[in-house]
């Protein structure tokens, strides 16, 4: 009996494993990433002298940091009067009463207006309260309004879409929570994402496709035209054929990742330099195959693109399109190939 269970346990290991295609396994136990919040926790490029790792131990959803975005407040302070600023690489987006920058969620809807961010996501994007809430220069008062929470506290909104900030911003200006995820982006007056007329800053999963644009959770605002193609493959002379974004972008992967199983390494201040891919349609990708596209869910209940079963960045060290300066970055960052393996070179 024990002889047929062990069996059975070795073919549903080898389904998953097919499952995942040609994923390649962590070379060692030392290397192999814990989940967010079980050990040390990624920082940005270069924070740490070029370890690959911060020195916070935060849970990965940015609680703990010390940021204070209320200015005085607390994380869940009044908004105060909304002015509108202009961020750099972001476009006109709105501020709290104290200047920090607020976000929303795609995966929030705005009719009728609903928050699907509780939890630790409420930890690393606190809510904004809607009392004392008011419109200033730029904000029309006509759009702000309030959405009752599980709670039963009120969450202002505008233009029917859920506000929060975002914990790790330290200071007044601070935008870092653009683009995290592919799903958290600037707030704009109207209440979509700041810059969505302008096209946005590399990898933050809002720039315009033909004319329209995803958000609210998959609901398309705006008539899709001449979709651009999702994904597609581009002759580095360095590399060779490496995956690119539909407006060009190097795809990289992380060997801190995991693909079997997956497990994701870059969070918290890392996705302030990698940006997590959004997902894209399996049928708008040319020179991949589409078997090989897939997703994996972060720590924070956003959705992020995998290729072959490895999660997959932008860097915002590339300035233009066609750029591949993020390869070999702390020996751990690798453009990604044709085929969803590691560039060479």
């Amino acid at each position: 009996m024990r002889r047929e269970i062990i069996a059975g346990s070795a073919v549903a290991v080898l389904l998953l494993t097919a499952g995942c295609g040609a994923a390649e396994k962590p070379s060692s136990k030392a290397d192999a990433v814990q989940p967010a919040g079980s050990g040390k926790q990624l920082g940005a490029y270069g924070s740490d002298g070029g370890s690959g790792y911060g020195a916070g131990s935060g849970s990965g959803y940015g609680e703990g940091s010390g940021a204070n975005p209320a200015g005085g407040g607390g994380q869940s302070g009044p908004a105060g009067k909304l002015q509108v600023r202009e961020m750099a690489n972001v476009g006109s987006g709105v501020a709290d009463g104290d200047g920090f920058t607020l976000y929303r969620f795609d995966k929030d809807t705005a009719k009728p207006p609903k928050s699907n961010c509780e939890g630790d996501c409420a930890k690393a994007w606190p809510v904004v309260p809607a009392d004392d809430a008011s419109a200033g220069a730029g904000v029309d008062a006509a759009l702000l309004g309030s959405v009752t929470r599980a709670d039963g506290s009120k969450q202002l909104t505008v233009g029917g879409w859920p506000v929060y900030r975002y914990a790790k911003d330290t200071k007044a200006g601070d935008a870092l929570g653009e683009g995290v995820g592919g799903t958290w982006h600037v707030l704009g007056p109207d209440g979509k994402p700041a810059g969505a007329g302008k096209g946005a800053a590399p990898g933050t999963g809002t720039e315009m496709q033909g004319g329209g644009m995803e958000q609210g959770g998959g609901a398309k605002e705006g008539k899709q035209e001449a979709a651009k193609v999702a994904l597609s493959v581009r002759k580095d002379a360095r590399l060779g054929n490496i995956v690119q974004n539909a407006e060009g972008w190097t795809l990289y992967r992380f060997d801190k990742d995991s693909a079997w199983p997956m497990k994701i390494g870059c969070v918290d201040s890392c996705t302030d330099t990698w940006k997590p891919a959004p997902l894209v349609d399996k049928t708008q990708v040319s020179g991949i195959d589409p078997k090989l596209i897939g997703s994996v869910k972060r720590p924070d209940g956003s959705e992020q693109l995998t290729i072959d079963c490895w999660p997959v960045y932008t860097f915002t060290g590339d300035k233009a399109p066609g750029d591949v300066n993020g390869q070999g970055k702390q020996n751990l960052w690798w453009a990604v190939t044709d085929k969803g393996k590691k560039a060479a070179g």
